[in-house]
């Protein structure tokens, strides 16, 4: 059973920067990692993920962040990170990480406890 737990929300201002971080209990190379968000009143958004290790760790967006978010994992340290920037009032959610069913975007069976992220 893997353990997820996020860090790193927090209070910032529209055009500031933040990263999450993403730790796992135990080697997540095989799995398909994203981020998701949600919003009080809004329906959950999977903004970022990245391929397994085996398929090349190939990363891909939601239209929402594109060119603003970053997604990427650190092997060694069973982590992987978001880093957001140019951020806007909308991003303002309660981020989670989880396993993910790539081809679909669809969470999978891990999940995070999610950390807080307020843009204003």
């Amino acid at each position: 059973h893997v353990q997820l737990v996020e860090s790193g929300g927090d209070s910032v201002q529209a055009g500031g920067s933040l990263t999450l971080s993403c730790t796992a209990s135990e080697n997540i190379n095989k799995y398909c990692m994203g981020w998701f968000r949600q919003a009080p009143g809004k329906e959950r958004e999977a903004v970022a993920r990245i391929n397994n290790v085996g398929s090349g760790s190939v990363t891909a967006y939601a239209t929402s962040v594109q060119g603003r978010f970053h997604i990427s994992r650190d092997n060694a340290k069973n982590t992987v990170y978001l880093q957001m920037n140019s951020l806007k009032p909308e991003d303002t959610a309660m981020y989670h990480c989880g396993t993910m069913i790539c081809a679909t975007w669809l969470r999978d069976k891990y999940w995070g406890q999610g950390t807080q992220v307020t843009v204003s």
